[in-house]
């Protein structure tokens, strides 16, 4: 398993032209290689070609080209290299179809093999690396270098450049006590633990969703290709990146203090991907409240959940379990019983069995970290692992 170590690149205006042509490269050979590969259809005799007949074909292609002879074959090769595992992880995992890549959004290159260890510290804040036919790209030294086999360089839509460099690291000790903790993750709540706590991604400030909203005015006034259009949606990726910097740095704290506390985490088995998928629908058969699911998924992508789990499985490695969420939030985590009623609203659970009132996410934490699900009939399973049932929080 790896892991990456992100630092904040610094190129000189030549080298970051040197760096968008890499980037052009590797997208327009991945973009070729998609495009064999939408050819080919279930049924047909021949396979399409894999990465060993696709180099074969890039080093004739570079051969009757100026233009790609003049960049880096590793850069070319590991274009290619990405999209085989891509297409690999659609047909064994829960991954997406491999689409297009576009300028100014897929900006991005990967090196391997003996380039990739061509790291040097300058001092206490800077090192540099060397990126082939571009030389020594100075970074900023944000924490310690470590051996890495690859790095991968990349601009976000904010202008902004780093490599990261894949390492493989090293998992957080859990506190040896056989702690449990269960977590709901939520819209209004981002994650609430079994324990009673309720975890709230940062959100966007007061100021920056009004400079937001009137930077997407602007851009809705703004003709197409204009300087004008330009500069706002630059403007736009700014304040964007800036929230996903707080999203990832709230992800990385909360994930470490979680694996550092617990030696059972257990959360919800969701499928991101099939639940923020658009409601759009078709043209014979038309979605309904569109805008209502839209907004649902921008506050599913916003609460980081992929993030969270993933983190986890990487820092408490072998200590997270997936537990089936179907009517953990409607099941009494005191008395075991299913009522869709209970729920009386967002925030509170109230079960017309025993009487116990409690916050909703937090009990459907609670019902979360003893491994419980409650099937179609109502009848409580097995739990998971322990059958130890974890503290209750107090109740309101």
């Amino acid at each position: 398993m790896t892991d990456t170590s992100r630092f904040r690149l610094a190129p000189t205006p030549g080298q970051e032209a040197a760096l968008l042509g890499h980037c052009a490269h590797a997208r327009y050979i991945w973009n070729l290689a998609l495009e064999q590969w939408s050819m080919w259809s279930a049924g047909r005799r021949t396979s399409p070609p894999r990465f060993v007949e696709q180099a074969r074909q890039l080093t004739e292609a570079r051969a009757d080209s100026d233009w790609l002879r003049a960049g880096s074959q590793t850069v070319q090769q590991q274009a290619l290299r990405d999209f085989d595992q891509a297409v690999a992880n659609f047909f064994t995992g829960p991954h997406r179809r491999p689409t297009w890549r576009k300028a100014g959004v897929h900006e991005g290159f990967r090196i391997v093999g003996p380039q990739a260890r061509r790291v040097e510290k300058l001092n206490r804040r800077w090192a540099r690396v060397l990126v082939p036919k571009v030389g020594w790209v100075k970074f900023r030294l944000s924490k310690p270098l470590t051996d890495a086999k690859s790095y991968r360089v990349a601009r976000d839509r904010a202008g902004r450049w780093h490599v990261a460099f894949a390492v493989a690291p090293d998992p957080i000790a859990g506190p040896g006590t056989g702690a449990i903790v269960g977590i709901d993750r939520g819209v209004a709540v981002s994650a609430a633990l079994s324990t009673g706590e309720k975890l709230h991604v940062p959100p966007q400030t007061t100021g920056e969703r009004r400079r937001l909203d009137g930077l997407q005015r602007r851009l809705a006034r703004s003709q197409k290709c204009s300087n004008r259009r330009t500069r706002t949606k630059a403007a736009i990726a700014k304040l964007r990146a800036r929230e996903v910097d707080r999203r990832k740095n709230w992800v990385e704290q909360t994930t470490t203090r979680i694996a550092r506390e617990f030696d059972v985490i257990r959360v919800e088995d969701l499928r991101i991907v099939q639940m923020t998928r658009s409601a759009k629908g078709t043209v014979d058969s038309p979605g309904k409240r569109v805008r209502q699911k839209a907004g649902l998924n921008r506050s599913i992508l916003a609460n980081g959940w992929g993030q969270l789990v993933r983190r986890l499985e990487r820092k408490a490695v072998g200590r997270v379990e997936k537990i089936p969420a179907a009517y953990t939030s409607q099941t009494c985590s005191r008395c075991g019983t299913r009522d869709r009623k209970a729920r009386e609203s967002q925030a509170v659970f109230r079960c017309r069995s025993c009487g116990y009132t409690a916050n909703a996410d937090v009990n459907a934490a609670v019902n979360i970290a003893a491994g419980r699900a409650v099937n179609a009939r109502g009848a409580a399973e097995v739990p998971v692992a322990e059958k130890r049932e974890p503290q209750l929080p107090t109740s309101t």
